[in-house]
């Protein structure tokens, strides 16, 4: 069970998260627009049919079913959206139970990359292609209303869109995929170039009348147990903490060019409002620390097949059941999810997914960190 101290915690956060009232956490804008990889995917990938279904035991801690989300419950996203007194954000291709569009919508898929898909991606969902897809959601929603043909009730007004929070989490899948054919320096020569498609991406939001920008940087791939089980055999790639020193150095390297970008881009954007969050370090941290935090597994994954050090099969994702050499093995989930980090190699758990939502928060890990002068304002008391 875990320890005394991470229920002490846990109890602390979601009081603080999820009941508003008591601990108020005042986001001045209407809506929230997202874009990204399977970080903050509330569906996308799953409601377009592509890769394998999520099988239980995904969702089961929340949600008490697959929800779309490559995890046991929410994500950041959903954690963040809660603290700000928000409804769970609908992915923009699911259309099941008339979801609601009226406080945002959620373009990110997972597998997706800032650079444009290959025939080897994960996801054809790109991040031009995403912001194709929120011009589509925008043009013909203003359209349509302008027309008569739909009401609001269900849907943004217009001055969302320009008052709207316009978050992104991308990149890790970009790097990740680029280790299987490049060499470490070539991983890292190749950041400026995806970099400037991001930035492509976020001129054209906005032209679009996006003011308001929260981009998260990626997190430390070197300690995913996917990336360790591939690429981590030789015990002089990892570092004194199990992770891969060279995934976790282009991580870095990637987020201070990112950063360098932010800066940048709030002289270009003038009147726009661009906050930077270092994810990296809440998540190291996370790892490094772990039994500080109560956590009891920091790199093992929870839902898995093949047992300690890493549970991770590359052959069996979570949930599966596949007949290998003869054998019929499952990728089944761990007893308690709350002592762990990771979930199903790659993603993280719904307990470590509050802990980076709830360092988020304090601003402490973001620039220019949360202020008076910021387009909105925090009541944290945590």
């Amino acid at each position: 069970m875990a320890t005394l101290v991470f229920s002490t915690f846990f109890v602390i956060c979601v009081v603080s998260l999820l009941f508003p009232a008591a601990s108020a956490v005042d986001f001045d804008f209407p809506a929230v627009f997202n874009f990204g990889d399977s970080n903050s995917d509330t569906g996308n990938l799953v409601a377009a049919g592509i890769g394998d279904p999520l099988q239980p035991p995904n969702g089961r801690s929340y949600f008490s079913r697959p929800a779309g989300r490559f995890c046991d419950g929410r994500l950041i996203i959903d954690f963040l959206m809660d603290a700000i007194d928000k409804p769970l954000l609908h992915a923009y291709l699911n259309s099941i139970s008339s979801p609601s569009f009226q406080n945002g919508c959620n373009f990110a898929a997972a597998g997706s990359t800032i650079l444009p898909a290959t025939k080897y991606s994960v996801s054809p969902f790109s991040f031009r292609i995403q912001v194709a897809q929120f011009l589509q959601f925008k043009n013909e929603l203003l359209l349509s209303l302008s027309r008569g043909e739909i009401e609001w009730g269900n849907v943004p007004q217009e001055e969302y869109f320009k008052k709207g929070l316009y978050m992104f989490d991308f990149g890790q899948n970009d790097l990740a995929s680029a280790f299987y054919s490049k060499t470490e320096d070539q991983v890292t020569a190749h950041i400026s170039t995806i970099l400037l498609e991001f930035e492509s991406g976020l001129k054209i939001l906005y032209d679009q009348g996006a003011r308001r920008f929260w981009i998260h940087n990626t997190g430390p791939l070197g300690c995913l147990a996917q990336n360790i089980a591939i690429f981590g055999k030789d015990p002089l790639k990892r570092d004194e903490f199990g992770c891969l020193s060279a995934h976790n150095r282009a991580a870095k390297l990637f987020n201070i060019q990112l950063h360098a970008l932010c800066t940048k881009l709030r002289g270009v954007f003038a009147d726009s409002s661009i906050i930077y969050v270092d994810v990296f370090n809440i998540k190291f941290d996370l790892i490094v620390n772990y039994f500080r935090y109560g956590f009891e597994h920091p790199i093992t994954a929870c839902c898995g097949h093949g047992g300690p050090p890493l549970n991770y099969d590359t052959r069996i994702s979570c949930g599966q059941t596949k007949v290998l050499k003869g054998h019929k093995l499952t990728a089944k989930a761990c007893d308690d999810t709350t002592e762990y980090i990771n979930w199903d190699g790659i993603h993280y758990t719904e307990t470590a997914n509050l802990h980076v939502a709830w360092r988020i928060l304090t601003g402490r890990y973001s620039d220019p960190p949360f202020a008076d002068d910021m387009p909105f304002s925090l009541k944290l008391k945590f």
